[in-house]
C-alpha cells in the first residue's frame, strides 16, 4: 500500500460541490461518493478535518445583494453549512466512518462547540472531524474557515475539492479557450494576479502561516486519496513556488 504524504489534512468542499449538476440543495450520489472518498483517505491511517461551504443553499453575498443586512445575511449562510455538514456526518457514519461536526455558534441540540483541544483529539483517535459555521463571524469567508482551522490544528495541507474545474487556470476555462492551467503557484502571484482560488484573506492566512493548498476536481473518484498520496493532480500553492 502506498504512503500518504500528509498525516493531517483539511478537506475543503465547496457547497455547490454537494450540489451537484443542479447547483442547489443536496445530492445524495454526490455526498456518498465524496464520503466514501474521505473513508479512503481515513483507511490510510491520516488524520481528516472537513470544511463545508453553504452555497447550495444559501450565499450571503446574495442576501446583501437583495438588500438584507450583510450581518444577517452571513448568520444565514453559517447555519446553511451547518445542514451541509450534518448531512455529510451521517452518509460517512453509514461508511462506518466515526465523525463528529463542531460548530462555530453554538447549537449543542445537533453539533459540539468548536474547542480546538477537542478537535485534535477526535483527530487523533481517527474520528472525522467537520467544522461547521465557518468561523461565527459575517465578513467571513468557509474558505478563510479552513485556512483558519488548519492553521490552529497544524494540519499539513489544505486540499480544496471544485466541482466544475480541475486546478488553477489564469481565466475561467469555460469562458476562455485560451486560458492556461498552473501545475504550481505561490500564494503571492494568485494574490497579485487576482486568481479566484480563493479570497485574498485566506491566501494571505495561508501564505503567513506557510500551509500548503491543492486545488483539484472531487468529481472523478479517488481523487482526494490520489492528492494524500502526493500523485500530480490539479495545482499546488505553496509559500514559495
Amino acid at each position: 500500500m502506498s504512503t500518504p504524504q500528509y498525516k493531517r489534512i483539511v478537506l475543503k468542499l465547496s457547497g455547490e460541490a454537494l450540489a451537484g449538476e443542479k447547483g442547489f440543495g443536496l445530492s445524495p450520489e454526490i455526498i456518498k461518493s465524496v464520503a466514501e472518498q474521505v473513508k479512503e483517505v481515513v483507511d490510510l491511517g491520516v488524520e481528516v478535518a472537513v470544511v463545508v461551504g453553504g452555497g447550495n443553499i444559501w450565499r450571503g453575498k446574495i442576501g446583501s445583494e437583495m438588500g438584507m443586512d450583510r450581518a444577517n445575511a452571513d448568520y444565514m449562510g453559517m447555519l446553511a453549512t451547518v445542514m451541509n455538514s450534518l448531512a455529510l456526518q451521517d452518509s460517512l457514519e453509514q461508511c462506518g466512518v466515526e465523525t463528529r461536526v463542531q460548530s462555530s455558534i453554538e447549537m449543542r441540540q445537533v453539533a459540539e462547540p468548536y474547542i480546538r483541544r477537542r478537535a485534535i483529539r477526535h483527530l487523533e483517535k481517527k474520528r472525522v472531524v467537520i467544522f461547521a459555521a465557518g468561523t461565527g463571524n459575517p465578513y467571513f469567508s468557509t474558505d478563510t474557515t479552513a485556512a483558519l482551522r488548519a492553521a490552529e490544528i497544524e494540519a499539513d495541507v489544505i486540499l480544496m475539492a471544485k466541482n466544475n474545474v480541475d486546478g488553477v487556470y489564469s481565466a475561467d476555462p469555460k469562458m476562455d479557450k485560451t486560458a492556461v492551467k498552473y501545475d504550481e503557484l505561490s500564494f503571492l502571484e494568485v494574490i497579485q494576479q487576482g486568481l479566484q482560488v480563493m479570497d485574498s484573506t485566506a491566501s494571505t492566512l495561508c501564505m503567513d502561516n506557510d500551509i500548503a493548498l491543492i486545488v483539484f476536481s472531487i468529481m472523478e473518484n479517488g481523487n482526494i486519496k490520489r492528492a494524500v498520496l502526493g500523485d500530480s493532480i490539479g495545482t499546488v500553492v505553496r509559500r514559495n513556488s
